[in-house]
């Protein structure tokens, strides 16, 4: 008993040690990529920024998107429904704004209404738009959020660019700080990798010459996740993506520990389907994790007599907790010198940030679980089926 749970542990302080040697280089990559000289490139630009509904503070999160420090770009706001809630409030954006226009796509019969809102979008860009960026509703990005996402793109050869979420809660609850530090787990496998970066739809730009070259538009066809299939299609032609430190995006809302739940276990259900060697791992490192630690305890606990076994235990509840620690402390320090806007809610996050990592690595098996399972997932009220990582079906609306 000894040696097996001798190995497993020693698996799990190795991959924590290697966590946190992580968390050292995604610091240095925020601080170099920060304190860099800004690159002077801004062609005309096309935001997209597909709506259902009303978002938590959507109101301001409208007015980033219109207000970005840039010489010259449109806002395109698209609705699947005329009569949807957001369209009062995205209208009177537009009156104020007179870079932003409206956009009622058809509904979708074979993709996810996210999708094909975004297919739709593309044909209204203005001839002149050398860039697409898209947008999320949920997300407030900085003034200079637009002109960081798009200097990479300076490189030709460079496929995309894209930030990232990061939840903060004007009033934290448990569940948001779960969600918080559940998704700051996935933000920190962003960094200087450009092989092993993703795409993020909420804060994604690419130059209107590798959307067309690579038919995007025509590859979205039949997709539910519109970040993961330009990932898929970018990896596939060798084209580099490059993570933006200061594109990184605050999502400002709360939830529910249903809405958590249904968030994560979303999340995991496309992973599955669109990068399933990624939800192995996960299923792979969560389950370690939990049995790891949970053993430890009851080792502690109930075999105070077998010396070595609970020396064995207690070092390794020690290193991992240190470890982890030490990778949350690093990452939301890296966070904060990005999210200069929201400082105060960051560092109101540095206890649950430093705490709740212990509890997510146990959500996570569930969500990996759940993708075992099933693959229905709800989506802003449609029910979907991912049969695979071109063919979505529409259960319900």
């Amino acid at each position: 008993m000894t040696y097996v749970y001798a190995v497993f542990a020693a698996i799990l302080i190795y991959f924590s040690l290697r966590s946190l040697i992580g968390g050292f280089e995604y610091l240095r990559y925020f601080r170099r990529s920060l304190t860099a000289a800004p690159q002077e490139f801004t062609p005309f630009a096309t935001i997209i920024a597909p709506c259902r509904g009303v978002d938590q503070g959507m109101q301001e999160n409208l007015r980033a998107l219109l207000t970005q420090d840039y010489p010259a770009y449109e806002v395109i706001f698209v609705v699947d429904d005329r009569n949807d809630a957001a369209v009062p409030m995205i209208k009177s954006a537009a009156v104020e704004f007179s870079n932003s226009r409206l956009v009622v796509a058809p509904r979708a019969v074979r993709s996810s209404q996210k999708v094909e809102n975004l297919r739709e979008a593309v044909k209204y860009a203005s001839s002149g738009s050398k860039v697409f960026v898209f947008a999320d509703s949920d997300a407030r990005p900085s003034a200079t959020w637009l002109s960081s996402l798009v200097a990479p793109l300076s490189d030709p050869n460079i496929g995309a660019a894209t930030g990232y979420r990061w939840f903060v809660s004007p009033k934290p609850t448990l569940a948001s700080e779960l969600r918080s530090v559940w998704n700051a787990s996935v933000a920190s496998n962003l960094g200087p990798n450009t092989q092993s970066n993703f795409c993020w739809g909420g804060a994604m730009a690419v130059t209107r010459k590798t959307f067309e070259d690579l038919e995007i538009r025509e590859k979205w066809d039949g997709t539910l996740s519109d970040d993961f299939a330009v990932t898929r299609v970018l990896n596939d032609a060798g084209m580099p993506i490059v993570f933006v430190p200061a594109a990184l995006t605050a999502s400002v809302e709360g939830c529910t520990f249903g809405e958590m739940l249904e968030f994560t276990t979303r999340q995991m259900k496309i992973t599955r389907v669109y990068a399933a060697p990624l939800w192995i791992l996960s299923f792979i490192g969560s389950g370690l994790f939990c049995s790891v630690m949970s053993a430890a305890i009851l080792i502690a606990a109930l075999y105070p007599r077998n010396g070595l076994l609970v020396w064995i235990s207690l070092a390794t509840l020690a290193i991992v907790s240190a470890c982890s620690i030490g990778k949350a402390w690093l990452r939301l320090n890296a966070v904060r010198l990005a999210l200069r806007d929201h400082r105060d809610e960051i560092d109101r996050q540095y206890w649950t940030q430093l705490t709740l990592w212990s509890l997510t690595p146990a959500i996570f098996l569930y969500n990996a679980a759940a993708a075992l399972f099933s693959r229905r997932l709800r989506w802003r009220g449609t029910l979907y089926l991912l049969k695979s990582h071109r063919e979505t079906v529409i259960i319900a609306d």
